[in-house]
């Protein structure tokens, strides 16, 4: 057994001590600086967010054994509201969240009350969450650890604000912003349960005369008032009849109250019920049709004005309900309506889609067999629908001025060219609600007066961040698309509030600068903060950031009136030239539609394009069980408790092996367990190699051949793995693969053990492998790694050891077929056993002849070039005397390897012809020993035309390259 927690601290320490992690500028040696979302100290982390600090620490250390100078550091970001918020319900006794400290993450009761003040809060968590990392093995430079409330910080970003400013990026207005009702403060991703981003969208409200006022019906797409049929209300919500500005509406309760916050002059008349409304009808402000109200359920009173209009034609979820309605006699007599009158409601056609009937919103609930409104499918369909008729669609006569147009055009009419007459106005809303704020209370949507935004809007700001964009490599590159979406849907953005911790805004200092905002450019910060902290904080001024990050002023007159040595700021211009640009981000995929892009935009917009960043790497989460981890599961495994429970060189694993980064990775504690007993078994055979192992020079034979052409072909397969970061696939091949391939190689040498000088020999071959492996695998699980490589007697650690090259000389096409043809062998025996219930007691080869391999050759080169033809091969093989007089045979052979070489993967039939003509009755004769022993048979090896061979089936002319013929008696 693997002592873990013994052998992790022993390194740790050891790491700490030689302090092998710390990078300095080291002029004439390629750099690598990297940077992790830097956590937010609120809650202890679990293992969701190990993989993402895992998979950024294989990153580094990867970088820094293929000779790189790696910086890797780490600082923690206490700013914004959520520590207000948790402080908070804390004071309050918020048993839920009692509950998930207690129990859960497993804080000490007696801990609780250092919770309840903000500041006490971020420091336990702080620290908390530095002992995971410390614990986790994470290859850091904690020397340039920093909070984002610290004096030296918020200077910075003081500086950041001010160049923002002076760039005309930061604008005062009145926009519309994520709302917490409760908090009475503006609501962004870190601020809400799950860390959800309020995603704001406009809704088109189209006013339908119902009597002497409005009924504003809310829509995405407008220019499908065309097709509407009926409305929807649901009986069961309040509505209320309401002045808003001065215009009489009928909307849900909810929706005044959001109307409010919209700005928007509401005053309440009276209310009444849905089922008040039903039967009534409205008139439709596009054509003057009269329609019914309806009652559904499925209308959601929170949602924008609460109520619907009815396009059955075109919208799946209409369609059904519609459908359902007719089919229920008892529901219409229930509200009183005339069930003739429902029944004879027909959808309308008014988009002509490619590909689609009239109603395309029947056709996909048919096809997908939708079985009601609460089907899950629905959505599937609804999206389907709207993404065939945005992009192909084209409105149809009976749809006045938009007639002829695409249905991107129509929407613009419908919303510009009607409000001006007054039929539609416009309402945001949350388009991903419901979000919650940490305080529990539902987040709305409020227009914010004379707040402080960031103008994401500006057109001459998205062109600089999409240059820099186009300049940086995306990792998986399919995540483009997510930037440059965000980049183009982005807006105006609050970037301050009135409460929470963090930077006072400079110019107007009653406002804090929120948490993704501060967040964004602090990787350069990095490297200048070790030195930046032996000045005091009232003398960093513009004048220090403008020299430091962008070369500006004179650094001795500098010196002179600020009284900072010159030292200093020529060691911090020193540090940040050599580090910068930053070479990678790593980050869950979540924070691309804001943190990531945002990076983006602000180093377009303070840096020049030399410093802009290089790459970001995004990566998926982590599920328990195929489940997303969520408290009312019970799934939640805090990190450090994780690292007592499996190891934290097995949990490193398991969260690397089960998907690549930007895949969701499934985690479990069987997956742990079993990645800690293959751990264990690779401990176990070092050891046994360390202990056998005696120097000298060997003889390899072709097995040691393989063994040695195996381990080169996996150094490469892994290294290029890790290059195009698919670190699930490097893992894999650097442990699992390597390791069947060793585990071959003894299986063919047990005969050759029992003998010294065999012994001698595998276990130099092993060494020569475990040396590379432990190196491959060093990454991955650096603690076991350095416990191996000790006990190899190497120094002074694996971590700060070269990665091991790959020799393209020591790669044998020749003896991997040959061998590949020992273990086909085997397979092809017990095959043959199984099929035949036969318990073979002699196995007589036959292998192919020579003109057999000479035409196999000729049809891999036929391949190679382009296809191979049988006619080719025939006249190819005419040529000789000898085949003309075996001509049936020879077409039977052909026949066959035609067909068996069309369907090589071209791998497989490159490595085939660098290999050659394969000596197979050489190869199976050298291995008869294994044989023997693995079938527990009498083996002979024949070659087709051995005048001598037994052969009483006559197997032996259906030989082929590769593949022997076979007798079993």
């Amino acid at each position: 057994m693997v002592d873990w927690r013994s052998i992790e601290s022993k390194w740790q320490r050891r790491w700490m001590e030689a302090r092998i992690f710390e990078a300095d500028p080291e002029p004439g040696r390629p750099k690598f600086f990297l940077t992790v979302a830097y956590p937010y100290p609120n809650s202890p982390q679990h293992i969701g967010h190990g993989r993402t600090y895992t998979l950024t620490d294989v990153h580094a250390r990867y970088m820094r054994m293929r000779g790189y100078n790696v910086l890797f550091p780490m600082a923690f970001h206490y700013t914004g509201t959520p520590i207000l918020a948790m402080t908070r319900r804390l004071r309050e006794g918020d048993r839920e969240l009692i509950d998930t400290f207690l129990n859960v993450y497993g804080i000490p009761e007696g801990d609780l009350d250092k919770l309840k003040e903000p500041l006490g809060m971020a420091r336990y968590f702080h620290e908390e969450i530095k002992q995971g990392m410390l614990e986790m093995g994470y290859s850091i430079d904690w020397r340039r650890e920093f909070t984002t409330i610290d004096p030296h910080y918020q200077k910075f970003i003081e500086w950041q604000f001010r160049k923002l400013r002076q760039g005309g990026y930061i604008k005062r207005g009145s926009h519309p912003v994520g709302w917490c009702p409760k908090c009475q403060s503006p609501v962004s991703q870190h601020d809400t349960k799950g860390d959800v981003e309020p995603e704001i969208g406009e809704y088109t409200l189209i006013k339908f005369r119902f009597g002497d006022a409005y009924m504003p019906a809310a829509t995405l797409r407008p220019e499908t008032v065309y097709g509407v049929t009926n409305m929807w209300v649901n009986p069961d919500a309040v509505y209320v009849e309401a002045l808003v500005d001065g215009e009489k509406w009928i909307v849900s309760a909810e929706a005044a109250e959001k109307l409010r916050l919209l700005e928007r002059k509401v005053e309440v008349v009276r209310e009444l019920r849905g089922s008040d409304l039903v039967g009534g009808e409205v008139e439709n402000p596009i054509n003057g049709v009269s329609v019914p109200i309806l009652p559904a359920g499925f209308v959601d009173p929170k949602n924008a004005t609460g109520v619907v209009m009815s396009v059955p034609g075109h919208a799946p979820y209409d369609y059904v309900a519609l459908e359902e309605l007719k089919r229920s006699r008892e529901e219409l007599l229930k509200y009183g309506l005339d069930p003739e009158r429902v029944e004879s409601i027909q959808p309308i056609s008014i988009i002509s889609v490619p590909g689609f009937s009239d109603l395309p919103a029947r056709d996909v609930v048919e096809r997908l067999g939708v079985s009601g409104q609460r089907d899950s499918k629905l959505e599937q369909a609804t999206k389907e629908v709207y993404r065939a008729e945005f992009h192909r669609g084209v409105m149809k006569p009976n749809t006045g001025p938009c007639a002829g147009l695409s249905v991107q055009e129509a929407r613009e009419v419908v919303k510009e060219e009607f409000s001006k007459r007054g039929l539609v106005d416009s309402m945001y809303e949350l388009l991903n609600r419901p979000v919650y704020c940490r305080c529990g209370s539902e987040c709305v949507v409020k227009i914010f007066r004379d707040q402080w935004f960031l103008d994401y809007g500006d057109e001459g700001w998205k062109e600089l961040a999409r240059r820099a964009l186009d300049r940086m490599q995306i990792v998986p590159e399919d995540l483009r698309a997510e930037f440059e979406y965000t980049i183009g849907w982005l807006r105006e953005r609050a970037c301050a509030r009135k409460a929470g911790l963090g930077t006072r805004l400079p110019w107007d200092p009653d406002w804090v600068i929120e948490s993704l905002s501060d967040s964004v450019i602090y990787m350069a910060y990095y490297t200048i903060v070790r030195w930046l902290k032996k000045i005091p904080p009232d003398r960093v001024t513009d004048e220090v950031f403008d020299y430091v990050f962008l070369g500006r002023g004179d650094p001795e007159g500098i010196s002179r009136r600020l009284d900072i040595p010159l030292e200093l700021l020529e060691a911090m211009r020193r540090e940040f030239t050599y580090f910068y640009p930053l070479d990678s981000r790593h980050s869950g995929r979540d924070l691309v539609p804001n943190h990531l892009t945002f990076m983006v935009f602000v180093h377009a917009a303070i840096f020049p394009e030399e410093l802009w960043p290089r790459q970001i790497v995004v990566n998926g989460s982590v599920l328990m069980g195929g489940q997303k981890m969520s408290k009312s599961l019970g799934n939640i495994i805090p990190l450090r408790d994780a690292v007592r429970r499996f190891g934290a060189d097995p949990l490193r694993l398991s969260l690397l092996i089960s998907a690549e980064p930007i895949k969701d990775a499934d985690f479990s504690p069987k997956l742990a367990q079993t990645c800690r007993e293959r751990l264990e078994r690779l401990y176990g055979l070092a050891r046994e190699v360390v202990e056998n192992y005696s120097e000298g020079e060997y003889e390899l034979g072709h097995i040691d051949l393989w063994m040695l052409s195996r381990l080169h072909r996996r150094i490469k397969e892994t290294t290029e793995a890790l290059d195009r970061f698919e670190v699930r696939k490097a893992a894999h091949t650097a442990l699992y693969l390597l390791s069947q391939d060793v585990q071959w190689y003894l299986k063919r040498c047990r005969r050759r053990m029992e003998t010294e000088e065999g012994r001698k020999t595998v276990y130099a071959v092993l060494m020569r492998v475990l040396d590379a492996q432990v190196r491959l695998l060093a990454p991955f699980v650096p603690h076991v790694c350095e416990e191996i490589w000790e006990m190899m007697g190497r120094k002074p650690f694996v971590s700060t050891a070269p990665w091991p090259e790959y020799d393209e000389d020591t790669v044998r096409p020749d003896v991997e077929e040959a061998e590949e043809a020992v273990m086909e062998l085997v397979e092809d025996v017990r095959n043959i056993s199984k099929a035949t219930g036969i318990k073979p007691k002699l196995v007589c080869v036959y292998t192919a002849s020579e003109w057999k391999w000479r035409l196999y050759t000729e049809a891999l080169k036929q391949r190679l070039e382009d296809r191979v033809e049988f006619p080719k091969l025939i006249r190819e093989a005419m040529k000789s005397e000898e085949l003309r007089k075996k001509a049936k045979q020879v077409q039977r052979y052909l026949k066959t390897i035609v067909e068996e070489v069309s369907k090589l993967p071209e791998n497989k039939l490159r490595s085939r012809l660098k290999a050659g003509v394969l000596d197979e009755r050489a190869i199976l004769t050298d291995a008869k020993p294994y044989l023997e022993e693995e079938l527990n048979a009498e083996v002979r090896v024949y070659s087709e035309e051995d005048p001598n061979k037994y052969d009483p089936a006559n197997r032996a002319e259906k030989a082929r390259p590769y593949r022997p013929a076979i007798y079993v008696e």
